[in-house]
């Protein structure tokens, strides 16, 4: 029996500040549809994928932000997308500003079946930039500002006929993201990102470095782990900001095997066979055989870098 899912990444252009809900979700929805034409199981849609990045934009009120945030998934404004995926037998993975209903900030990605049910929840966990507005900043990153760290870990999911994870952008560049999938056994993990073309803080830095350090990352969490990655983009210029596009899939080898062509609206699609990923799980990543525990206790009981003594 095939284990190959055909994976769509609906990589998307920039949404501007005064771009409504349904403004978005109608190109959202057009891209489903592209890749449910082409006989995809799943597509990926991008961090944020419902609005801006409105973390650039510095309130000193924190509840004026509440407009960026969802308070039930679905809603009036994104059920369109659960019905079309329940009509053309589709999953899909949403990126979103989530605002509990006990007043938690969360950056969350959900994942939802071809029967358009929720079948896993992400909370991203590592938060970037800074809390407070920074005047030496070409602009502002807030994530810290609005949003609390994830609190569910680097759960995976078995459905549509693998086992999936979830991380969103910032995650990416942590390998114990990829590792605490890894020892759940995932075979697909799925990620977006709005990812500045260029560095506030290091105007030196190329966008050409930016983007290596993109493909970087998501490449040696696939290899590492024996898995498919999918990484989506939003990209272009979002209010005068650059957004880098690069959006792309992952084979278990580490290698490129889709890549997004433009700066817009796009799908890119492969067949992702999920038993590809044995060999290397049963051979050089053979974890149970070949990792050493016993050595790994900093990992997770300390958080800063403590060098020797001089």
């Amino acid at each position: 029996m095939s284990r190959t899912v055909r994976v769509a990444v609906a990589q998307s252009g920039p949404i501007q500040k005064t771009d409504s809900r349904e403004h978005v979700v109608a190109r959202l929805l057009e891209m489903m549809k592209q890749a449910a034409a082409g006989k995809c199981n799943i597509v990926l849609f991008t961090e944020l994928a419902l609005t801006t990045f409105f973390p650039r934009y510095y309130e000193e009120d924190r509840g004026k932000m509440d407009d960026w945030f969802e308070s039930g998934m679905p809603n009036s404004a994104t059920r369109p997308l659960f019905d079309t995926a329940r009509e053309l037998g589709i999953g899909f993975s949403l990126v979103f500003a989530e605002l509990t209903a006990d007043q938690h900030h969360y950056n969350t990605q959900i994942l939802v079946d071809t029967q358009a049910n929720i079948v896993g929840r992400y909370r991203k966990v590592h938060l970037p930039g800074h809390a407070e507005y920074e005047p030496e900043r070409a602009w502002q990153h807030l994530e810290k500002r609005y949003f609390e760290p994830g609190n569910l870990g680097f759960p995976v999911w078995r459905t549509m006929g693998g086992v999936m994870g979830m991380c969103i952008c910032n995650d990416r560049r942590w390998p114990e993201t990829f590792r605490v999938m890894g020892l759940q056994g995932v075979e697909l993990v799925m990620l977006g990102y709005n990812t500045p073309t260029l560095n506030s803080m290091k105007p030196e830095e190329t966008a050409a470095t930016r983007m290596h350090h993109n493909h970087l990352c998501m490449q040696a969490g696939a290899y590492q782990n024996a898995c498919w990655v999918a990484g989506c983009a939003k990209a272009g210029d979002e209010d005068g900001h650059d957004l880098m596009a690069g959006s792309c899939i992952i084979n278990p080898d580490g290698e490129i095997v889709a890549l997004a062509q433009s700066n817009e609206d796009e799908v890119i699609v492969h067949d992702c066979d999920l038993d590809e990923c044995a060999f290397l799980k049963k051979t050089t990543f053979d974890f149970d055989a070949h990792r050493r525990i016993e050595h790994y206790g900093l990992i997770s009981s300390q958080t800063g870098a403590v060098p020797p003594p001089e």
